[in-house]
């Protein structure tokens, strides 16, 4: 399309699909350009269409132009891709990106703020990995400042009430949760006894004790499906602190005994601190710092996933990569909103073991890793998500994994119960099929663009989307024909195993294994 109209051209699907597969807008795009009525230029565009294999029929509707495939070519493509199943969706882009997602601090556990960052950008990452992108995953490790001296701090206090039998008196701020038992019981085994009185030791204790964190993280992440490629820590990059600054030139200064960076130049809404009086780095130095090292590996594109809450940080963190000369419009900063958690219709109870937060192990021990996924990978990142943990235990038709899943298993059955061989069903020939098998067909060959959609937007809710849809049309069409034992069986059967590739492409991309056998009747 693009060869032929010389630009970029917008292809919708109608709502009536009588006016066939695709549409395009492209005759009002041109209008003003062109000085003529949208009518007039989609019919002389229908018209410089000739005859070919691909299209049955380009005609003109209402100033749109509208595509209709041709039966030879939707059956070739089926028959392609169930025979080159590794490559369906898949293409081969050349640019490198670094993908930054998670990145929590290392003090606690990962709860469903967490998740959804995690699960959004994993859902990113696989998407880009599928196009062919050379692409990194990273976790910013934060394990330097006071919230990692707090940590020493808090397994103290746990370990002097809860071993030593001491009353205790806490600070205003600490960590709190039942993970802080097997820190401090793994620090006496490790330091002695006397670690746990020592305030001198603090620091000591808290930099031993993140490693243990971290690996509960990533035991947390890799139950979920989600693993990193790379992980840089914050407190190995301050030994280039002071080239870095020197990089920065005049975009930072020394006032009143801080050293502030001159961000308000670039657009921010004033200068921020770096260095606070006593000599100790703020979060955007740690920041700084980070985005130096990662501009100077050379990637084509960088993108950050944050909380909704660091919205006001992209301004500073921009200002300084463009003083270290770098361009900031190669660096992507896309946000993930927090969630609300419902059980039963109610508030979901915070657990006082987990310190007050929702922990994310608890969510996927109730309701299992691919409902989670899917959960936070069903609604835009950027929008609030409130969910009920009731829904997705349910095992019928309300409960979208479980239709999604059934849908596949359902073909997987059908397709064991004919007597046609592999070989009859392959050869079946696509042609003269009645609407709902044409539609059904077209809808499970358009995977390859959703995927490119959902990662080009950054819309990866569009893939849930694209799921639920192909699973209620393979259960409607289930329903309203008959299949096996009629003259088209196997027409129908090959477009099954298309529509059961595109739903195990589709959930697999989103970190969820297709089933191929379900024991309980769906419930419609």
């Amino acid at each position: 399309m693009r060869e032929k109209f010389g630009r970029e051209v917008v292809l919708e699907k109608p709502r009536d699909r009588s006016f066939g597969h695709f549409a395009t807008p492209i005759a009002f795009s041109l209008a003003k350009e062109l000085k003529q009525s949208p009518m007039a230029i989609s019919e002389e565009l229908a018209s410089s269409f000739e005859e070919n294999d691909v299209f049955s029929k380009v005609e003109s509707v209402k100033g749109y132009l509208n595509f209709r495939l041709s039966e030879g070519f939707l059956s070739q493509y089926a028959s392609w891709v169930l025979q080159n199943h590794s490559e369906f969706a898949k293409q081969e882009k050349k640019e490198k990106l670094l993908l930054e997602f998670v990145s929590a601090n290392p003090t606690g556990p990962l709860h469903i703020g967490h998740a959804r960052g995690a699960v959004y950008g994993d859902t990113l990452y696989r998407l880009a990995k599928h196009l062919g992108y050379d692409i990194t995953a990273e976790y910013y490790v934060n394990d330097a400042g006071n919230q990692i001296d707090l940590l020493g701090l808090s397994i103290q206090l746990y370990g002097r009430e809860n071993i030593l039998k001491e009353s205790v008196e806490y600070p205003q701020s600490y960590y709190r949760g039942d993970y802080l038992a097997p820190l401090a019981q793994k620090a006496v085994e490790k330091f002695g006894i006397e670690i746990l009185s020592d305030e001198s030791r603090q620091k000591e204790l808290a930099i031993w004790a993140k490693d243990g964190v971290m690996e509960l993280i990533v035991k947390t992440l890799a139950d979920t499906n989600i693993h990193f490629d790379t992980f840089v820590y914050e407190s190995t990059l301050y030994d280039d602190w002071d080239r870095v600054m020197s990089k920065m030139g005049d975009g930072v200064y020394k006032k009143d005994d801080k050293i502030y960076i001159a961000s308000s130049q670039k657009g921010d809404d004033s200068d921020r601190v770096v260095v606070r009086e006593d000599g100790r780095a703020t979060y955007l130095a740690g920041d700084i710092v980070y985005h130096n090292q990662k501009f100077e590996r050379s990637y084509d594109h960088y993108i950050n996933i944050w909380g909704a809450d660091h919205h006001g940080y992209i301004a500073r963190v921009k200002a300084a990569v463009e003083f270290l000369g770098y361009d900031s419009n190669k660096l992507e900063v896309l946000l993930s909103q927090m969630v609300s958690l419902l059980k039963d219709g109610e508030p979901y109870k915070m657990s006082k073991r987990a310190g007050n937060v929702i922990l994310m192990s608890d969510i996927v021990d109730e309701i299992g890793s691919d409902a989670l996924r899917f959960i936070f990978a069903s609604k835009k990142s950027d929008t609030a998500l409130e969910f009920d943990l009731a829904e997705f235990k349910k095992q019928d038709s309300s409960n979208p994994i479980f239709y999604i899943q059934y849908a596949h298993a359902r073909i997987q059955t059908i397709l064991s119960k004919s007597t046609l061989t592999q070989d009859e069903v392959m050869n079946a020939s696509l042609t003269n099929l009645d609407e709902s098998a044409d539609i059904l067909l077209f809808d499970a060959l358009l995977l390859p663009e959703i995927v490119d959609d959902a990662f080009h937007s950054r819309g990866v809710q569009k893939l849930p989307e694209y799921l639920k849809s192909l699973a209620a049309s393979l259960h409607k069409f289930y329903y309203d024909y008959k299949i096996l034992g009629t003259p088209n069986e196997a027409k129908y059967l090959k477009i099954f195993m298309v529509v059961g590739l595109s739903l195990r492409v589709g959930l697999s991309l989103m970190g969820i294994k297709a089933k191929d056998y379900m024991s309980k009747e769906i419930e419609e």
